[in-house]
């Protein structure tokens, strides 16, 4: 990787949220092509977490704590400065690296907003106390955003899709990790 990077360890609640393409410009600025839509992560925290690509060889998988100068939405990705990274050389040696953020560096969310990541592993019940799942994924279909969840049924895992929006959500309890919504396991 680069050398002049402060070695590190990933933060016990570091979530990836992207990945650098390559170096952008002359200066040492790099693109990363982040993995949310809404990339607030990146632009709020000022200390990011990279990966090392490499799956073997020496410094497979080295951990760095990149200080983040400034970074800015640009097209259809962000472009991001750092301390450590004063060139394209440098830039350049960053490309492929997986990016991380801590979860508590996140931007706070409005009330009855959620990070996925934040969704990913509640249980899922409806009205009458019926356990319907547990949240795999969220999968993003244009109008809408779609829980995805597993469930078991006759002795195997089946899968279980629920809109994500407030006529079927009755209540998300984060501490509690259960969502509540209004929906019957035949629908």
């Amino acid at each position: 990787m680069l050398p002049g990077l402060e070695s590190a360890e990933l933060p016990a609640d570091a979530i990836e949220v992207g990945r650098i393409a390559d170096a952008w410009g002359i200066k040492g600025w790099f693109r990363v092509l982040p993995y949310s839509a809404s990339p607030e992560a990146l632009f709020s925290s000022k200390r990011w977490f990279i990966q090392s690509p490499a799956v073997a060889g020496p410094g497979a998988g080295a951990v760095f704590r990149l200080v983040v100068v400034q970074a800015k939405d640009h097209s259809d990705s962000v472009v991001a400065t750092a301390q450590d990274v004063p060139d394209r050389t440098a830039a350049e040696a960053l490309k492929g690296a997986r990016v991380f953020i801590a979860r508590s560096s996140f931007p706070s969310t409005a009330e009855d907003e959620y990070y996925w990541v934040d969704l990913i592993g509640l249980n899922v019940v409806n009205r009458e106390g019926v356990a319907l799942g547990v949240v795999r994924e969220l999968m993003a279909t244009g109008p809408q955003t779609v829980l995805v969840m597993d469930y078991e049924a006759e002795g195997k895992t089946e899968e279980r899709m629920i809109p994500f929006v407030s006529a079927f959500i009755d209540k998300v309890d984060l501490p509690g990790k259960l969502i509540s919504v209004d929906w019957q396991p035949d629908y």
